[in-house]
């Protein structure tokens, strides 16, 4: 890793493995990357515990070399070490997430930007195709990236989805919207959205952290049902109810996050 000693890479390891615990911190890290690797086997090759190897031959470090990182650095200026930092909770959560335990929130924007493009020079457009929301319930087209297979997965979800009984199938559609060019709310940086590997369900039965007033602590809400959250799981989305900061209408492809085992 340039700039960055194994030392260093150790420590961070200590903040976002602890769902490991009987691996060394070198191996926590290995973990974390190996999870990156075997996730998006169309771009990445390997790593050696240090950087992550793309086919195309670019190296990419794993550490910026910040321990301990403040919230605040580490979603604004996440590594890619750094995006594993809170073990995303696997199955129904049993109480609200602790304060900003935001499992999946954090992105390294190189390489997000890498792998999908950048929205703004129209990189992230010419790779998207569509998919038809929920063809028996709702049947109108959406847009999601075709890069590492997120449409095909996209579009298991929604045949999953077709199968659930109508009251509880109601809270996925409307679709609030898939791809768009645009930043967080809260944070300026690029959104989900902006890859194309994210869509948000039914804005009617959903709550969103941002809504609320941002002075004091964040009362947690959610009305999105289990059963919809365990069938995008099971394709690789993870959900922005599992947030403190939480967005429960929102779904996006992370599936190196459910590849670890917690």
């Amino acid at each position: 890793m340039r700039g960055t000693s194994r030392m260093g890479t150790a420590v961070i390891a200590l903040t976002f493995v602890g769902a490991l615990p009987a691996l060394s911190l070198d191996d926590r890290i290995r973990h974390a990357l190996d999870a990156l690797v075997t996730s998006y086997p169309q771009a990445l090759v390997s790593h050696d515990g240090n950087a992550v190897h793309w086919r195309d031959g670019t190296v990419m470090t794993a550490s910026d070399g910040a321990s301990e990182k403040p919230f605040h650095d580490r979603i604004h200026h996440s590594s890619l070490v750094d995006q594993f930092h809170d073990p995303y909770p696997h199955g129904r959560l049993p109480g609200p997430p602790a304060v900003d335990v935001d499992p999946g929130r954090y992105r390294n924007v190189a390489f997000f930007t890498k792998m999908y493009g950048d929205c703004r020079k129209g990189e992230v457009s010419a790779r998207l195709v569509p998919v038809v929301w929920l063809p028996k319930s709702w049947g109108k087209r959406i847009q999601i990236t075709s890069v590492s297979g997120v449409n095909e997965h996209l579009a298991a979800v929604s045949e999953e989805i077709e199968s659930l009984p109508e009251k509880i199938r109601r809270a996925a559609y409307p679709s609030a919207g898939t791809y768009n060019c645009r930043p967080v709310a809260d944070t300026g940086l690029p959104s989900a959205h902006g890859f194309g590997i994210a869509i948000d369900l039914n804005i009617g039965v959903s709550d969103y952290w941002y809504w609320q007033s941002h002075n004091g602590s964040i009362n947690y809400r959610n009305r999105m049902p289990d059963e919809i959250v365990a069938i995008f799981e099971r394709h690789g989305f993870i959900w922005g109810g599992k947030w403190y900061h939480f967005d429960t209408m929102h779904f996006e492809y992370r599936p190196e996050l459910l590849a670890i085992d917690n």
